[in-house]
């Protein structure tokens, strides 16, 4: 077994134009998730979007997640949500959140913090800021968290690779489940559908440490 690809979309993006890079991308090959991360847009705009990319995802096996807003995930029948904030945020959520839907956590700060959000029973820990700049590489405390929480933790990771494919290798040595993939993939000079053909090359030459019972 061996680490998957995560996507994430453009923080913005002409519908239209990103529809047709996600149909690139999914030819690809093998994509775990889909994450929405739309920090700009309106209630209208993140709803457009969803409506016409959660299904296009999903018809190619692919799980969608929302990002910060539930409403939308259940009106476009995502498979989960992806909540950025603090325990208290998550904790708000969590509350009435359908137990079959998939909810991620990011924005830890610490190692603390990181176990907290893990013991309220998220699917998934989620390292790596996309608010800030992305390098070619990824930035070195995510790789730390990634690293640190592989071996230490069963709760599955993700961390988020930089703006080169060959970044792809560098998080995946962590020994993360999940390696998040932005510029990489939509500003890639070959396109959408080559940029995951290479990530997945590079994913399949790693193996993930398996899980003791």
């Amino acid at each position: 077994m061996h680490p998957r690809l995560y996507l994430v979309t453009p923080p913005t993006f002409d519908l239209d134009e990103f529809e047709g890079q996600l149909k690139q991308a999914l030819e690809g090959g093998d994509i775990a998730s889909l994450l929405i991360s739309m920090p700009d847009a309106n209630e209208g705009e993140l709803q457009a979007a969803a409506k016409r990319l959660v299904p296009l995802a999903q018809a190619n096996e692919v799980a969608v997640l929302i990002e910060n807003n539930t409403q939308i995930m259940g009106r476009s029948g995502a498979d989960g949500l992806h909540v950025s904030g603090t325990d208290k945020d998550l904790e708000d959520v969590m509350q009435s959140f359908p137990e079959d839907r998939i909810i991620g956590h990011a924005g830890v700060k610490t190692r603390h913090d990181a176990m907290v959000i893990a013991s309220m029973g998220v699917d998934y820990m989620f390292f790596g800021l996309l608010s800030l700049k992305q390098e070619e590489e990824p930035h070195r405390k995510s790789l730390d968290y990634g690293s640190w929480w592989s071996e230490v933790f069963e709760t599955p990771c993700v961390v988020l690779a930089g703006t080169s494919v060959s970044s792809v290798d560098t998080v995946a040595q962590t020994g993360a489940e999940f390696v998040a993939v932005r510029e990489a993939v939509w500003n890639h000079p070959e396109g959408p559908k080559a940029a995951v053909e290479q990530a997945n090359a590079i994913l399949s030459t790693h193996t993930l440490a398996e899980v003791e019972d």
